[in-house]
């Protein structure tokens, strides 16, 4: 940056700025206005609005449309199992040039290791990676996780400049019932932003939550749920993630008196809604299609996330803030032409030109060990006659609980791929404890083999369903010998596997490759019957005790609104 001197002269027009984007039609979300502009750049910064400035350099834009570059308020960049640079080349060309990760994944496998990667492999990208910090690590006392990150251990990060704040408070009983460590954890965290987990949470137990400090939430499913937050002064995420897909059903929610209180986020994003869909640009395309004011929408994506975060320099095209700059083509199509990410050109039609960062490697120890497996493992022995089983509900993560009749054969209990019910296991992958969660789940549509993952939200222990042991084992075993992964199985064959070295959750490779090890992942299991657009998405989240009905960890079945363990056979 220049100094400050070079800056204001540059503003009055006593020398050429460095450059010049003339003929735009600029998106002004702070008058709510869109109007024809020139945009003066000098340095890194966004130094005037007029057509009163020599430059050394013009782009004539010819009637194109300028939006400040978005802002993806919550998200989990380990969901697209690539690592930051590599992130940042499928996201910036879509025009988004910051983002607020919460690195509450690696963290839970990892702990201030994991944290620490993800901040050093966040510089020299063009791309802002903000950091709220992990707050729930573990996220229960019902699973095994990786580390424990308690008050005192994530205190000094808060000193740090890209840190924002406290990442969703996922553990909201511990909030309502004033467990000392979630509280220690909300206290030092008090002169700076407090993120919200709430799915579900109503009446007195909401108004304990936000009286705690808690500003936000992003787990609104449905309007009511949605509005309740709104009105008792939360800001509303809508998030339209991968396996939870939230945009449409709140979008009718949004007015113009209460859309400055919304923001837009993905949470969690494979890689094929990323290159296929988009990212934060799908969501203000889809809004303004459905009828909310463009202004407005581009509004929720960039200035609403910068004020709430306190962004002082982001999220409007103004004199004195950094020139992230999105061109569009027009508000119908809403294409991105070109990103700009501090006054340098960083993409054009959708392609990043940038030069890859160049840093040291960073090595991170391996992370997952499990118990020697013999084969029997995956055995239930049957106790009863019924059972409560997982049952999926398509494009969210909250699940319903079932109780029907349980299939024995001779003395275990067998998956009924009739009915669509599987065996569900998770085995601990941290300590080598052998400890392995069992239960049922519906939903799949499996007919033979099995499928595996190293990705179990939040401790990330191997989840794994199928229909036979076999099957069940070379999955889990293949997941074992990669470090990490995604693996299909059938007839003791593996159809199809993506290695996920880094925790067990991302890879170094480029997302489209990651992308294409997806598609053949996914096909497979569509061979064995699935039925799910995101199998291992859904799978993921089987594993995740905070979010309700039923979910299974290592310990065993949890049923998330009494916070307890519950038998599988009922």
């Amino acid at each position: 940056m220049q100094p400050l001197n070079e800056i204001i002269k540059a503003a009055h027009g006593e020398h050429p700025v460095d450059l010049l984007l003339k003929n735009v039609n600029l998106i002004n979300v702070l008058s709510g206005e869109i109007y024809p502009a020139d945009i003066a750049i000098h340095d890194d910064l966004i130094v005037g609005i007029g057509n009163h400035y020599d430059a050394k350099e013009t782009l004539d834009l010819k009637g194109l449309f300028a939006a400040p570059g978005f802002i993806d308020a919550h998200v989990h960049i380990e969901s697209s199992m690539v690592i930051i640079p590599q992130f940042a080349r499928a996201v910036v060309p879509l025009g988004t040039t910051s983002v607020v990760a919460d690195p509450h994944e690696i963290a839970n496998v990892m702990g201030y290791e994991g944290i620490r990667f993800m901040m050093d492999y966040a510089k020299y990208n063009p791309l802002n990676v903000f950091f709220m910090l992990p707050s729930c690590v573990p996220a229960t006392n019902l699973e095994t996780a990786g580390s424990q990150l308690r008050a005192f251990d994530i205190f000094p990060f808060l000193q740090e400049k890209w840190v924002l704040g406290l990442g969703e408070v996922m553990n909201f009983p511990g909030v309502i019932h004033g467990d000392p460590d979630v509280l220690d954890k909300i206290k030092i965290s008090a002169e700076k932003r407090i993120d919200g987990h709430a799915p579900g949470v109503t009446g007195k137990d909401l108004m304990a939550y936000i009286a705690a400090g808690i500003l936000s939430d992003h787990e609104s499913t449905a309007p009511d749920e949605a509005l309740e937050k709104l009105r008792n002064g939360m800001f509303v995420m809508i998030r339209e993630g991968t396996g939870t897909k939230n945009l449409n059903a709140l979008l009718p929610i949004i007015t113009p008196e209460n859309s400055r209180r919304c923001l837009f986020c993905t949470d969690d994003r494979h890689p094929h809604d990323i290159l296929e869909q988009g990212h934060i640009n799908y969501m203000i395309k889809t809004a303004i299609d459905y009828g909310i004011n463009p202004v407005d929408a581009v509004r929720m994506a960039t200035l609403n996330s910068a004020e709430y975060f306190g962004l002082r320099k982001l999220g409007a095209i103004k004199p004195g803030n950094f020139a992230d700059i999105v061109i569009l083509d027009d508000l119908k199509n809403f294409h991105v032409k070109m990103v700009l990410k501090n006054g340098k050109v960083v993409a054009r039609e959708g392609e990043a030109i940038y030069d890859p960062p160049v840093r040291p490697e960073v090595k991170l120890r391996s992370s997952v060990n499990i118990k020697w497996l013999e084969g029997n493992e995956f055995q239930i022995p049957a106790r009863g006659k019924k059972c409560r089983v997982i049952e999926l509900i398509r494009d969210q993560i909250v699940t319903k609980e079932l109780i029907t009749d349980a299939k024995i054969d001779g003395s275990t209990l067998a998956s009924d791929p009739e009915r669509d019910i599987l065996r569900l296991f998770v085995v601990e992958r941290h300590y080598a404890s052998g400890n392995i969660g069992k239960g049922l789940v519906k939903g799949f549509g499996l007919k033979y083999g099995a499928m595996a993952s190293s990705i179990g939200h939040d401790s990330h222990n191997i989840i794994v369903v199928g229909v036979n042991d076999r099957d069940i084992l070379k999955a889990v075993t293949q997941v074992n010998k990669m470090g990490g992964g995604l693996a299909v199985a059938e007839n003791e064959q593996i159809l199809a596997s993506l290695e996920l070295p880094i925790a067990g959750l991302m890879s170094s490779e480029p997302i489209e490759t990651v992308n294409e090890k997806m598609i053949a992942l996914n096909d497979a299991a569509r061979q064995l019957g699935c039925t799910l657009s995101d199998p291992f998405m859904s799978l993921s989240f089987l594993a995740l005790p905070v979010i309700p009905k039923l979910k299974l960890t290592d310990l065993g079945l949890v049923d998330v609104e009494k916070f307890e363990f519950v038998d599988l056979f009922v």
